[in-house]
C-alpha cells in the first residue's frame, strides 16, 4: 500500500514539473511571441483565408461571446444529425445503428460542452466515423473554446482599460494548433506504443482459456483517448472507459493519463502569472486549489484503503482495502486519486467504478464537482474560480471598509449580481432536477415514456438517491462520470440532463467573460494603501472560505440525504 501511495505522489509531482514550463509556453503562444510551434502559422493563415476571418480584428466581450455561441450552435446541429444517421454512413465495420433522437440530443450536447456524459456504450453506440468526426472533433473544439474564453479574461485583466478581449477565432485556432494538437500527438504515440488500438479493423474473435468465444471491440482509439484526457473531456472509446485494458493497458499508461488530464488546467494557472505578469497571484490561486484538492484526496484515499466498514464489522480483514469495483492492476490508492482528480478537473474518465466507492469517497467526488474550481477543466476551472473571487472581493470590501476592487478595477453591483446568478444557478440545476427525478421514482414508477422510473435505480435508499444526485451534479459540472447503477439511457434522463448540460456550460463562461469585459472598460485605479489586494495570502484564505461556505450552504442538505446518510447507516 505504501508503494501505491508513493506512486500517486510521484504522479502529482511529475505533473507539476511538466505544467510549469507548459504554462510559460502557453503564455508565449497567446501573447504572440516566438515559440517552437510557429511552423503552424501557414496552416492557421490558410484556415483564416478559407473562413474569411480577420484574426487581428478586435472584439469586445459581446462580440467575443457572439462568435463563440454561434459556432457552438452550428456544431450542435452537425453532431446531432451525424449521430442519428451514423448507421447508414461508412467506417462502420461492426454495423452499429444510428442513435435515437433523444440519445443523439444528449450525446451531441454532452460532447459539445466538454462533459462527455455517456448514456451509451462506446463499442455499440457509435461507429468509427462518428467516434472520429463527431466525438473526437468535439473534444478538440470544446477544450479550445474553454481555453479561448479564459484568455479573453486574461486580456481583460492584463490591460488597464480596454474593450478588446482578443479575437475569438485567433485564440480558438491557436488553442488547437499550438497546444492541444501537439500534446495529443505525443500522448497518442505513447498510448499506441503501450498497446492501445489505433487501427480500423472491426471486432476480433478471441477464444478464452475456458474455451468460450468472445467478440472484442477495437478501432483507432489512441488519438481519441489522448484528447479526452488532455482536453479534460473524459468520454471513453470503450464503455468501461479507462478501466478497459485497451484504453489503459498498464500502470505506465495509468500514470500517463492522470498526468495528461491534470496538465493543462494546472499549466493555465501558471500561464496566468506569466501572461498578466502577476506570478504571486498565480501562486496563491495554485495553493488554494491544491489545498482544496488535498482536502478531497486524503479522505478519499483513507476511505478506500481502509476497506468497507460493513465488511470489517463481520470480522473480515481487508489488507488491500476496498477492492469492489477496483482493478487489481491499479489498486484502491491509485483509483482514489484518479476519482478525485477526474471530478475536480471535470474530466470524468474513470479507472474504477465510482458506484462502488465507499460513501466518504463518493462524498468527495460529489464535492469536487459541486465546487468545480479546484483546477477545473480546460479554461473553465479558472473561470469558475474568478466567480468565487468576485464574491470574496465584495464580501472582503464590506468587512474591512475598503472599495471592492479586482486588479485595479472597481467591482460594482452588476458584476456581483452576475457572479451571484452563476453561483445560484449551479445549485438550482442540481437540486431541482434531482428532486424531480426522486419525485418521478416515488410517485410515477410506471410511466412508459420514461422507461419505468422504478427501474432507473439498481440500489435502494440512500445510495439510490446518491446515484440521481451524482448524475445531475456531473452534468452541471460538465464532468461526465457517473454512479453507473443508474439506468440513464431513456428520454427522461437524456432530455433533462441535456438541458442541464447546456445551461451549466455556457452561463458560467458567459458570466466571467461579461464580468471582466465590464471591469476592463472601467477607469483603472492604481493600487494604494486603501486598495484591497487580491494577490495576498489573506485574500487567498478568504476565497477558500467563500468556496467552502457557499457550497456547504448550497449542497449540504442534498449530501446529507445521500452519501452522509449512507456512511452513518453503514457504521451504526
Amino acid at each position: 500500500m505504501t508503494g501505491e501511495i508513493m506512486a500517486v505522489i510521484a504522479t502529482f509531482l511529475v505533473t507539476l514539473l511538466l505544467a510549469y514550463p507548459l504554462g510559460r509556453y502557453v503564455a508565449r503562444v497567446y501573447a504572440g511571441q516566438k515559440t517552437i510551434t510557429d511552423f503552424m502559422a501557414p496552416l492557421e493563415r490558410l484556415l483564416y483565408r478559407i473562413s474569411g476571418i480577420d484574426p487581428l480584428q478586435p472584439m469586445n466581450w459581446k462580440q467575443f461571446l457572439k462568435a463563440m455561441l454561434t459556432i457552438n450552435m452550428l456544431w450542435l446541429v452537425y453532431a446531432m444529425l451525424m449521430l442519428i444517421v451514423q448507421g447508414k454512413l461508412p467506417l462502420n465495420p461492426d454495423g452499429n445503428p444510428g442513435q435515437t433522437p433523444d440519445l443523439a440530443f444528449n450525446t451531441a450536447i454532452s460532447f459539445l460542452v466538454n462533459c462527455n456524459l455517456q448514456h451509451y456504450s462506446g463499442e455499440t453506440g457509435l461507429t468509427y466515423l462518428t467516434q472520429l468526426l463527431v466525438i473526437t472533433f468535439l473534444q478538440f473544439v470544446s477544450a479550445a473554446t474553454g481555453l479561448a474564453a479564459l484568455i479573453a479574461v486574461f486580456n481583460g485583466l492584463k490591460h488597464r482599460t480596454t474593450q478588446n478581449l482578443g479575437n475569438f477565432w485567433m485564440l480558438f485556432v491557436r488553442s488547437v494548433t499550438r497546444i492541444l494538437l501537439p500534446l495529443c500527438i505525443i500522448g497518442a504515440v505513447l498510448l499506441a506504443v503501450n498497446g492501445t488500438p489505433s487501427g480500423f479493423e472491426g471486432k476480433d474473435t478471441i477464444t478464452t482459456l475456458q474455451g468460450d468465444t468472445v467478440q472484442v471491440s477495437r478501432g483507432p482509439a489512441a488519438g481519441m483517448i489522448a484528447i479526452k484526457h488532455l482536453g479534460t473531456n473524459g468520454g471513453g472509446w470503450f464503455g468501461t472507459n479507462s478501466a478497459h485494458p485497451f484504453e489503459n493497458p498498464n500502470y505506465f499508461t495509468g500514470m500517463l493519463e492522470l498526468v495528461m488530464q491534470v496538465l493543462i488546467p494546472v499549466a493555465m494557472i501558471f500561464a496566468l502569472g506569466f501572461y498578466i505578469n502577476r506570478r504571486r497571484l498565480a501562486l496563491i490561486i495554485f495553493t488554494v486549489m491544491t489545498v482544496g484538492m488535498l482536502c478531497l484526496v486524503i479522505p478519499n484515499m483513507l476511505a478506500e484503503t481502509s476497506g468497507s466498514p460493513a465488511i470489517a464489522q463481520l470480522g473480515i480483514q481487508q489488507p488491500t482495502g476496498a477492492m469492489e469495483g477496483k482493478e487489481v492492476r491499479f489498486g484502491p490508492a491509485a483509483s482514489a486519486y484518479w476519482s478525485v482528480v477526474t471530478t475536480i478537473i471535470s474530466t470524468g474518465s474513470v479507472n474504477s467504478m465510482h458506484d462502488s466507492s465507499m460513501p466518504v469517497a463518493g462524498l468527495t467526488q460529489l464535492l469536487g464537482m459541486m465546487i468545480n474550481a479546484f483546477y477545473g477543466g480546460c479554461g473553465v476551472g479558472l473561470l469558475n474560480y474568478l466567480i468565487y473571487m468576485i464574491i470574496a472581493v465584495f464580501i472582503s470590501g464590506l468587512m474591512v471598509g475598503r472599495t471592492p476592487e479586482l486588479l485595479g478595477h472597481k467591482v460594482e453591483a452588476r458584476e456581483v449580481k452576475i457572479a451571484a446568478l452563476v453561483t445560484l444557478l449551479s445549485a438550482f440545476l442540481v437540486k431541482a432536477f434531482t428532486a424531480l427525478a426522486a419525485y418521478m421514482v416515488a410517485h410515477h414508477p410506471d410511466m412508459a415514456w420514461a422507461v419505468k422510473p422504478g427501474n432507473w435505480l439498481n440500489n435502494p435508499s440512500y445510495h439510490g438517491f446518491s446515484e440521481m444526485l451524482y448524475e445531475y451534479t456531473s452534468a452541471n459540472a460538465n464532468n461526465g462520470s457517473g454512479f453507473e447503477g443508474l439506468g440513464d439511457n431513456n428520454p427522461f434522463w437524456n432530455i433533462t440532463t441535456g438541458f442541464v448540460l447546456i445551461l451549466a456550460r455556457f452561463l458560467p463562461i458567459i458570466g466571467p467573460v461579461a464580468i471582466v469585459g465590464l471591469l476592463a472598460n472601467k477607469k483603472f485605479i492604481p493600487e494604494s494603501p486603501g486598495t484591497l489586494r487580491v494577490d495576498s495570502w489573506t485574500f487567498g484564505m478568504v476565497t477558500f472560505a467563500v468556496i467552502i461556505i457557499i457550497n456547504a450552504l448550497s449542497f449540504f442538505p442534498a449530501l446529507a440525504l445521500g452519501p452522509l446518510a449512507e456512511y452513518f447507516s453503514m457504521i451504526k
